[in-house]
């Protein structure tokens, strides 16, 4: 019972209408993020690559938009969200990165290891309102 009422006390965000044809094509699009953010990630993680691969960068960003779009369509509030906040972390730590204002290996890392984070934990916490 404890459970229940709590579940009442935790706001969550704005839920939209979002295609099922959507729903579709996101998963397939969640797949070509996850290989293209792989081998971004081995870039920095591995000597034998040399860099991040232009065509790589462009997968990874192109379908992240594509994505971010499309869990905006569900969910409207997604900037209040914990979803978003992870995402925004994500952003920052690649951003540090990129402009070398700390470790680059280190913030690739850490920046998958919070979106991992971020997607994996419960859909009563992801879409959680923080504000």
């Amino acid at each position: 019972m404890l459970e229940e009422e709590h579940k009442e006390d935790v706001a969550m965000g704005r839920i939209g209408y979002r295609p099922f044809w959507v729903l579709s094509i996101s998963i397939v699009i969640r797949a070509v993020h996850q290989v293209g953010a792989a081998v971004y990630l081995s870039s920095f993680l591995l000597d034998e690559i040399a860099g991040p691969s232009l065509f790589y960068l462009l997968i990874v960003w192109l379908s992240g938009l594509a994505l971010l779009i499309s869990e905006w369509m569900r969910h409207r509030q997604i900037y209040r969200e914990v979803a978003g906040l992870s995402t925004l972390v994500k952003l920052l730590l690649l951003g540090a990165a990129y402009h070398q204002y700390l470790p680059e290996a280190a913030m690739v890392l850490m920046a998958f290891m919070v979106s991992s984070i971020g997607a994996h934990v419960p859909k009563g916490i992801r879409h959680r309102l923080l504000f």
